[in-house]
Parts: structure tokens; C-alpha cells; sequence
């Protein structure tokens, strides 16, 4: 299986649309969303493409291949909107032997975490600055940033696990980023 991570969305189509197009360029058989799909968040200014109708339509128009968990932007209406749950505050994958927990990062964080094996990694949204790195007690831990409104002066982000190996990559062009 061959997974793409991907996170705060934040209502902005165009970079939804290089997403898919990068994943889909990397074989991704499994997208998973790590929240924050329509609303722009009141600490972000309202991106000049934002159009939460139509990031709506394309997160719809892939419900069948996306695994999501609910980011601090995301509310009851915005699942409403969304033909695939998005409400579950974090969620677990077994990949091969790979155990990755999903949380967005309100709850849990980097600096919080739930209990876990080791080995396991610990994926998270939320800060919109990508990350990917060992901690000291055998989890990894890996950021996807953000594809719309990166922070930290990080480009547009997402990771991507194609069975053996995490990578960051850019959303620009999908070249590597950062890697394990």
C-alpha cells in the first residue's frame, strides 16, 4: 500500500487539485486527510483562492479513497458538506507492519502523545510546518505540513509512505523535501 498524507487544506482548491495530482503521480492507493478541509481558521487570513464549495466537490469526488481525521478548523457543517467521516479526533493504520496513529495535533501533539509501541509513527497535522524525525523513545514522528498555508517559511507540503520509506515532499514539483 502506498500512502499519501496530506493536512490543513483550509478551503483552497488549487493546491487540493496538485495534491491529487501528485498522489495519484506516486501511485497513492490511500490518501489520508489529517483535518482542516473547508474553513480558512480565524488565526489564518482568508486565502485570496478560497472556495470551500469546491474543495468540498474534489475531497467528495476521491471519499473513496481517503482516510481523515478531524482538525480544530472542521465542524458538525462542514461534515454536512463531506460524503466521507471526518469527525473522529484521531484514528490508527496498519501498514504492512507500520502501526501509524492520525491525529490532528489540537489534542495530541509531538509534545503530547497517546501511548504507543515502539516503532510506531505518530503523524500530525495542525502546526503547518513539516516535520519528520526519530524520537528518543523509538516513535517517529511526521508532519505532512500543510499544502495551503505552510508555515515556518516551509513550502507547500505532504508526506508520503510507499511501504518501506516516509518522505516529505513538496507539492510544487514532488521532489523530496525531508526524508527518514
Amino acid at each position: 500500500m502506498r500512502v499519501a498524507f496530506f493536512s490543513d487544506v483550509h478551503g483552497v482548491p488549487a493546491t487540493l487539485k496538485q495534491f491529487f495530482a501528485q498522489a495519484d503521480r506516486l501511485g497513492a492507493t490511500l490518501l489520508v486527510f489529517m483535518g482542516d478541509a473547508l474553513y480558512h481558521g480565524p488565526r489564518n487570513g482568508v486565502p485570496v483562492t478560497y472556495d470551500p464549495k469546491e474543495v468540498a466537490a474534489l475531497l467528495n469526488s476521491r471519499k473513496d479513497e481517503i482516510l481523515a481525521v478531524k482538525g480544530n478548523c472542521d465542524c458538525d457543517v462542514d461534515q454536512m458538506l463531506l460524503d466521507f467521516p471526518i469527525m473522529s479526533e484521531y484514528s490508527q493504520l496498519m501498514v504492512g507492519d507500520r502501526r501509524f496513529f492520525l491525529t490532528h495535533g489540537h489534542l495530541f501533539h509531538r509534545d503530547y502523545l497517546p501511548p504507543l509501541p515502539k516503532g510506531a509513527v505518530f503523524v500530525q497535522g495542525h502546526t503547518h510546518i513539516p516535520a519528520l524525525e526519530e524520537l528518543s523513545d523509538g516513535i517517529t514522528y511526521l508532519n505532512p505540513g500543510s499544502i495551503s498555508l505552510p508555515k515556518g517559511g516551509a513550502p507547500q507540503t505532504f508526506a508520503f509512505f510507499d511501504g518501506e520509506n516516509i518522505t516529505l515532499r513538496r507539492l510544487e514539483d514532488g521532489c523530496v523535501f525531508l526524508n527518514a
